[in-house]
């Protein structure tokens, strides 16, 4: 079977030093590009770092996961789409408005995109259990914990927990964000109900968390109709767990 060949970028940063190393410790993929503002610095084994966007999109890449920051996110996975290869985006930050235009530009060159705030299995469980639960307890409101160099506010996670909630047919629940030293990152759904209470909670206690969905993100996304797939649930939809973990 062909590797599939995959650059990053965002390579230097934290997210991006995840999907690096998680990429070249899965079978049937190679880190084959990175990209950051800083050129000639190693993002791998065999790979150092472009800091030229035409250069990184050059490297024969069959999917580019963007784990930059808002909003160069934006001009890399564009470019990306341009050049007909389809991405994985793991920065957040995007407004409403861009999104819509990315589908767009998917669309019309025939290329799948998926935009995820969160590539931990836990947080999309989280998610799906939050979303059940609204269904039968209609009052919540979500409070997320990150580090204090986590630049958006309220998390692209927390945005989308709440939309999900909302679209069971309730009113969109308040959102409360932390920044402190000593957090990763974390996010609590809290529902009311008479004389009860109900928490669901995640906790990501290494960045270590992110590696098994980047890889699954990346061998499926290909998969996908053009167009922009939000969530790491798509991938996981009709697979089991394991299964897709563990597919070359």
């Amino acid at each position: 079977m062909t590797e599939l060949r995959v650059g990053v970028a965002g390579a230097l940063g934290r997210l991006g030093r995840v999907a690096c190393s998680a990429i070249e410790n899965a079978a049937g993929m190679r880190l084959a590009a990175a990209f950051a503002r800083r050129a000639g610095v190693p993002a791998g084994d065999r790979v150092a770092t472009d800091d030229d966007v035409p250069a990184f999109l050059t490297r024969g890449l069959d999917v580019v996961v963007d784990c930059t920051l808002y909003p160069t996110t934006v001009e890399i996975t564009r470019a990306a789409v341009e050049a007909g290869i389809p991405v994985v985006v793991g920065a957040t930050g995007w407004r409403d408005g861009e999104g819509v235009a990315l589908d767009d530009l998917c669309r019309e060159r025939g290329v799948p995109a998926m935009l995820i705030p969160n590539f931990s299995i836990g947080a999309m469980l989280m998610m799906r259990f939050a979303e059940q639960a609204a269904r039968v307890l209609p009052h919540s409101e979500i409070i997320e914990l990150h580090h204090d160099t986590k630049r958006d506010a309220p998390s692209g996670t927390a945005r989308l927990t709440a939309e999900r909630i909302r679209d069971t047919g309730v009113p969109l629940p308040p959102i409360h964000s932390i920044r402190l030293p000593g957090f990763v990152a974390h996010q609590e759904v809290i529902f009311g109900g008479s004389g009860e209470r109900l928490t669901i909670r995640h906790d990501t206690v290494s960045r270590e968390a992110y590696g098994p969905g980047i890889i699954a993100a990346v061998r499926r996304v290909s998969s996908f109709a053009p167009g922009v797939t939000v969530g790491l649930d798509a991938v996981f939809d009709g697979h089991p767990i394991g299964e897709v973990q563990a597919r070359p």
